[in-house]
């Protein structure tokens, strides 16, 4: 069926994690009768099993639902859904889906209230000018506190708490008050019916056997199956074999015009071709002249980690792995590396530390390619000694690898990126969140009470302080009540150092990390230790060492397995017992100066967990 222009509604939903998202989506989709309710399942959207098991959208997706409200006799309106992920990690997938609506609906939670990423998608959804809904969800809660959330949500908004559409998306209550308020008060889409064909790419995927999915709006003209399209960005040109709508399932389509949300496979093979935020238009003459739309701000990797096949025959399955990943994923980015430890792999940028596990996990499931993980780092910037380079100020290199850090007597300064966290919390846990952030060398910037059961904390703190386990101890010291959000900041100086982890005096390069002086030490003896319980026991002595430089900072020992040379020894002369240890001592000491010590993998894996988990 062909929609008018003015009958058509792109709208999202953004809200905190587990404020009822998907479950609001999969009401709207029995609402509107677009699911058989014999088919119905929770979370019907969410397509991948770790979505499932943790109970998180980690991709964007969309549905198609045709719906006319109560009382319209007119012909019926077609809303767009784009179902946005609500954790930290994944507020890449949210911008985009936000730069492809003109709606949202802002969804809270009636017992939490509002929320760190709450508000942090709230204001990427005011900075794209977007019509907001604001919904109380779990009113039926008996923890539910609606006229208290109903006031913090008007205070904020600057509307009246009576007009914020009060909801329970687990029993349907006033699901059909959210459709209506979505087809009177967001406007439909902008565009050209007549002008040249532009469609922005917002997202894509890779299908075995169709190659690159890409999805994407039409913001002028049309677009119909057979077309041959081209993208400006890449250049690259092919046919429509598939022209299709997701309503939730894949629907094929003659012809999509202004407003339309859809997917194309064009025999698109390489990933590179895809690229989101490119243009689609229809080839042809006027084709290279048609002004390409605004693309997405590329994503910045915040935590970097290097990403080893534990078998390196499997090298380059990783890399196919990772090609394709990155279709479905476009906010990591990795490049080769290697280590004398763990060989050929790849150093991996994420947005965050869910999105390393979720990303890992992945390789794993869907690919069968088991991984070991390095400790995950941030990237620093080190400032040289020695000469100025050709603008006159000093030299400045970037390092995400701890590997890559030069000598001591190099480095002028080394300065570390900082994050604006916003954290919102109950005032009873107030003392000890506090004492938390400045524990990790936290600054506070501002402290605002929004009501007088909960305040918001603003701390520049550095990033490396709270991608391992800061977040777990923030919902700890609150009970979970607790949230928290940032943004990347300033890069600033300070103490740092490089420490190394030595195995019989040479250094393994998989251990290595750069930590604050002040915790150098703490980091150091808790790896020698864990090390020590991890490596198995050879026929020498072996020394685990922590070092800063050539300055040992932690010491322990690994003792050799023993022979008893003395057990054919009955009773004789004591000289004879001394030989036969002297003898067996020696020999420890040559095969201590040419043997190697093998690390097993299960000791890398373990090592690097307590690494990661500071």
């Amino acid at each position: 069926m062909t929609y008018a222009q003015g009958r058509i509604r792109n709208f999202c939903i953004v809200a905190h994690v587990d404020h009822g998202k998907s479950t609001l989506a999969d009401r709207m989709l029995q609402v509107t009768g677009l699911v058989d309710p014999r088919k119905m399942r929770d979370q019907y959207l969410d397509r991948m099993d770790i979505e499932r098991e943790r109970g998180i959208t980690i991709k964007a997706q969309t549905v198609r639902m045709p719906y006319r409200p109560l009382g319209d006799e007119g012909e019926e309106y077609l809303l767009n859904l784009i179902d946005t992920p609500g954790h930290v990690d994944f507020s890449y997938e949210v911008s985009r889906a936000i730069a492809s609506c003109e709606g949202a609906v802002l969804l809270i939670d009636a017992a939490q209230g509002l929320e760190a990423q709450t508000l942090a998608n709230l204001y990427l959804a005011l900075d794209a000018d977007l019509e907001i809904i604001p919904v109380l969800n779990k009113i039926d809660l008996p923890a539910a506190r609606p006229d208290e959330v109903a006031a913090e949500i008007g205070a904020v908004l600057g509307v009246e708490p009576s007009e914020i559409i009060r909801i329970s998306a687990k029993d349907g209550t006033n699901v059909d008050r959210v459709l209506d308020a979505i087809v009177d008060r967001v406007p439909p889409p902008q565009g050209d019916p007549d002008g040249a064909t532009r469609a922005r790419v917002f997202d894509s995927m890779y299908d075995p056997y169709r190659g690159a999915l890409v999805y994407f709006r039409v913001v002028d003209g049309r677009l119909r199956a057979g077309d041959r399209v081209r993208m400006l960005a890449t250049g690259f040109e092919g046919d429509v074999d598939t022209l299709a709508v997701q309503a939730p399932e894949e629907v094929a389509i003659d012809e999509l015009g202004v407003g339309e949300v859809g997917l194309l496979s064009a025999a698109i093979k390489s990933v590179e071709d895809a690229k989101v935020g490119d243009t689609i238009t229809v080839s042809g003459r006027g084709a290279a002249s048609v002004p390409p739309l605004g693309g997405y701000r590329e994503p910045l990797p915040m935590v970097f980690s290097g990403l080893f096949p534990l078998d390196s025959d499997d090298f380059p399955m990783l890399r196919d792995a990772l090609d394709k990943l990155r279709l479905n994923d476009a906010s990591f980015v990795f490049e080769p590396e290697s280590s004398a430890a763990l060989g050929f792999g790849f150093r991996c940028g994420f947005l965050g530390l869910l999105h390393l596990e979720i990303v890992t996990e992945r390789i794993d499931r869907e690919f069968g390619i088991p991984l070991v993980t390095t400790a995950p780092s941030v990237r620093y910037r080190v400032t040289l000694e020695g000469p100025p380079g050709p603008d006159g100020a000093p030299q400045v290199v970037e390092v995400a690898n701890p590997q890559e850090l030069p000598e001591a007597n190099r480095v002028r300064s080394i300065a570390e990126p900082t994050v604006e966290a916003r954290i919102l919390t109950p005032t009873t846990s107030l003392g000890p969140i506090m004492q938390l952030c400045e524990g990790r060398r936290g600054v506070m910037l501002a402290m605002d009470y929004l009501t007088p059961e909960r305040v918001e904390l603003r701390y520049r703190m550095p990033l490396a302080a709270t991608i391992t386990d800061f977040f777990d101890q923030l919902k700890s010291l609150s009970r979970g009540y607790a949230s928290m959000d940032y943004d990347l900041s300033d890069y600033v100086e300070a103490e740092l150092v490089r420490v190394d982890l030595l195995l019989n005096g040479e250094p393994v390069d998989a251990f290595s990390a750069i930590v604050h002086r002040d915790d150098a030490y703490g980091f150091g003896r808790a790896m020698v230790e864990r090390l020590k319980e991890l490596i198995p026991r050879q026929l020498f002595d072996i020394p685990v060492q922590a070092a800063i430089g050539a300055k040992v900072i932690a010491r322990e020992t690994i003792k050799a397995k023993r022979k008893d040379v003395l057990a054919k020894c009955y009773g004789g002369d004591i000289t004879r017992k001394r030989k036969l240890l002297e003898k067996q001592k020696e020999g420890k000491r040559r095969m201590k100066a040419v043997g190697s010590v093998e690390i097993p993998p299960e000791a890398f894996v373990s090592a690097l967990r307590v690494a990661r988990d500071g």
